[in-house]
């Protein structure tokens, strides 16, 4: 009789300890999902975001595109709800950002052509599959001489957009079109990069941003102190290219385009403190219209916090692209045929490296 009751109690309390067991099991947590890769689908859809914000935000100069990611990281928030941190490579197209061009339609500058190169981090949300920008911060910045005059000896540089000759040029080309059109009066809004040849002839190429007035050519010849821009709700923003030929002859041309009224686009006036109307780039001598003047908001990357490694918007990550290196070249032995996957950031390449 006793050997049985204990038998009986043996038993319940074996069944006690699996059931007190079970839920242990169940709520083991799920592996956490893989990091993004830099060339993921996700990855890229998330830069196309950043990078429209990016050239939709910025007040000047050109329009940039998406070259390479350099790196990502995802700070999982709840449910369907993620921040994302983005590090960019950028390079400046032709088209200007007042330029109604689609971006996929703009060139890239080519590397003959003096390219500008922007370094960009972007804090962003994902919340229930839609991405938005909560953050930018960005650098740019023209290649360096020597690396233009490696690969076209002969090709021109860009020249400091406060340069005498280069104002001259800017002057004397809107001037010649004010002089001949039989539309609007155009006013000259910004100075977009300039390029100065010395050999075999001494060349000043110029590309600038114009508005148009609420006076006709003909009417700003009697009174051009009188003429403004048109206000936002009927603005109409051109682009000039200008070349003076200064030696071994003189010559000047230009062509001026207006893009017509574009609803919504408005140009970011310069404040009084800039002499001449000019914007900061230029006043301060510079070749090339600096993002940084656009987006400089230090949320945009998490330097500080372990969430996401620091790097310095001036130069590459030496150690990113050090660590990919060795993950390609590795010297475990591998078996025959195999081939070892690429590192998940930095992304590819899509256009050339600076």
């Amino acid at each position: 009789m006793c050997s049985c009751k204990v038998c009986g109690a043996m038993k319940a309390l074996v069944a006690l300890i699996l059931l007190v067991q079970l839920p242990i099991h169940k709520a083991a947590p799920a592996a956490p999902p893989a990091p993004l890769g830099c060339d993921d689908p996700e990855s890229e859809a998330a830069a196309e975001v950043a990078v429209s914000y990016i050239n939709g935000h910025s007040h000047h100069g050109y329009k940039f595109a998406l070259n390479r990611i350099e790196n990502i990281r995802t700070v999982p928030q709840g449910p369907n709800n993620d921040i994302i941190f983005l590090e960019l490579d950028l390079l400046e197209t032709k088209c200007h950002i007042l330029d109604p061009t689609p971006l996929a339609n703009c060139t890239i500058r080519s590397l003959a052509e003096h390219a500008v190169e922007g370094d960009c981090d972007v804090k962003l949300q994902k919340l229930a599959g839609k991405f938005s920008v909560l953050a930018s911060k960005c650098h740019s910045h023209a290649d360096s001489s020597e690396d233009v005059q490696r690969l076209c000896p002969d090709c021109p540089l860009l020249e400091s957009l406060n340069n005498t000759e280069v104002l001259a040029t800017v002057t004397a080309a809107l001037s010649g079109h004010n002089s001949r059109t039989t539309g609007a009066h155009l006013r000259l809004l910004e100075i977009g990069r300039a390029t100065i040849q010395y050999a075999p002839a001494h060349i000043v190429s110029v590309e600038f941003a114009v508005g148009a007035t609420n006076c006709s050519a003909a009417a700003a010849q009697d009174n051009v102190a009188a003429c403004q821009l048109l206000p936002d709700d009927q603005s109409d923003y051109g682009f000039c290219k200008a070349t003076r030929v200064i030696q071994p002859s003189q010559d000047l041309s230009v062509d001026c385009q207006l893009y017509g009224h574009q609803p919504g686009v408005t140009y970011f006036q310069p404040g009084q403190g800039t002499s001449a109307g000019l914007v900061p780039s230029v006043v301060q001598g510079f070749t090339n219209h600096n993002l940084r003047l656009s987006h400089n908001n230090p949320v945009a990357s998490e330097s500080s916090s372990s969430e996401f490694p620091s790097s310095a918007l001036s130069a590459k990550s030496v150690a990113k692209r050090a660590v990919a290196e060795v993950a390609q070249h590795d010297k475990v032995p591998r078996p025959v045929g195999f081939v070892p996957p690429p590192p998940p950031c930095p992304g590819k390449i899509r256009y050339f490296d600076i």
